[in-house]
């Protein structure tokens, strides 16, 4: 065998090598959902902000609503070869707050085939309110470029 042909079949090995590597899928994993074993710290209508920020942590964002709530958001996104990241999961777990800044409930949201879904909800009241805030978590599903998470943006 001629250095010609060795040449070749390695380059032509790299290149497979290469294109296969560049199809793999990579997964990334962005914010923080406390587990249900830490809510299940969190007391609804005995804890306040003070004793869940230390119970599960600072909260991803906090509502600007009345009662002001805690607002925990973790995502996955998917990475697969040149093409824009798709986010796979969303989970927001809500902690809501009364007048005297007590726990009034506790809530997990999920996404469902691009619906907004309760997957877990301990209220102290029947009725929820103020979902606005999550549904707007939800539904900015799709309006970032991969450069917002790279930070090129």
């Amino acid at each position: 065998m001629n250095i010609t042909g060795r040449k070749s079949r390695a380059i032509l090995a790299g290149c497979v090598l290469l294109m296969s590597v560049g199809c793999t899928t990579l997964y990334r994993n962005h914010g923080y959902a406390p587990t249900d074993d830490q809510l299940a710290e969190v007391l609804v209508g005995v804890d306040t902000r003070d004793t869940v920020a230390d119970v599960v942590g600072p909260p991803t964002a906090s509502g600007v609503t009345n009662g002001g709530g805690f607002f925990y958001v973790q995502s996955r996104f998917r990475f697969f070869g040149p093409f824009e990241p798709k986010e796979i999961e969303r989970e927001v777990v809500a902690i809501r707050f009364d007048e005297e800044g007590v726990v009034s409930n506790v809530e997990r949201f999920g996404l469902e085939n691009g619906n907004v879904v309760a997957l877990s909800r301990r209220v102290t009241q029947d009725n929820v309110r103020d979902t606005t805030f999550i549904r707007q978590l939800f539904g900015s599903i799709g309006n970032f470029s991969a450069g917002d998470f790279l930070g090129d943006g």
